[in-house]
């Protein structure tokens, strides 16, 4: 990326997955970026429920990314996603794969699948089993049979490609929807037993440069 391209913000927490997969994406593509992190509160300059950062987010959830070379601010962690592929992917190298109708259902269905299913399950299960204020034990369950389903479905598609990415072609950026939304799995009181693939798409992704530096980063901004 050129140099006099100026850093972009992301805002964020210390320990939600959904920044950091836009953080491992503009690694991916040496966009330049900094770190704004926020806290749950609605205290005015600290959290995602003040007043400061309703102006950025009228919904009150991290991430969002403001751009200071286009003027353009985004939230939703997939808005943020096709934003960076549209504006700094000028090479494609974490988009489809291929050109064609198919190429790009392909990608769009799983990155859906994540927003729209694992993700939202997975938050279900982590609320029921450490943030709710009464103990619900059916609704723990049925959102761990929820996300193990999920499993399942990624565990088959990763078949595809031995277990290197969820699309048989490379990593791309619907591995770095994935990735730290799978890696909660401990936190979420989930096994991977069953699923060998997944072990080890995840031991590879943990591996990859971009995840590492985009983890390190949201860590060093937590820790000041």
């Amino acid at each position: 990326m050129e140099a006099h391209i100026k850093p972009l913000l992301l805002h964020a927490h210390a320990t939600g997955p959904n920044p950091v997969k836009i953080a491992i994406a503009l690694e991916a593509l040496h966009v330049p970026f900094s770190v704004k992190l926020w806290d749950m509160s609605d205290e005015p300059d600290k959290g995602v429920k003040g007043t400061t950062f309703l102006k950025i987010n009228e919904n009150g959830r991290v991430p969002a990314l403001e751009d200071p070379n286009t003027g353009v601010v985004a939230w939703e962690s997939g808005a943020c996603m096709n934003y960076i592929r549209r504006v700094y992917d000028l090479g494609n190298q974490i988009g489809p794969s291929g050109g064609s109708a198919q190429d790009l259902v392909d990608f769009e269905k799983w990155e859906y699948f994540l927003l729209s299913t694992l993700g939202p399950m997975t938050g279900q299960v982590n609320w029921f089993r450490h943030y709710h204020s009464q103990k619900n034990d059916d609704a723990l369950q049925r959102y761990v049979a929820q996300t193990y389903r999920c499993y399942d479905v990624v565990e088959e598609q990763l078949k595809k490609s031995s277990g290197t990415s969820i699309l048989p072609s490379r990593v791309s950026a619907v591995d770095y929807h994935f990735e730290p939304w799978v890696r909660q799995h401990k936190f979420a009181g989930l096994s991977l037993d069953k699923y060998p693939l997944i072990t080890k798409w995840l031991g590879l992704m943990g591996c990859r440069e971009e995840v590492q530096e985009a983890y390190c980063k949201i860590q060093h901004d937590a820790k000041k």
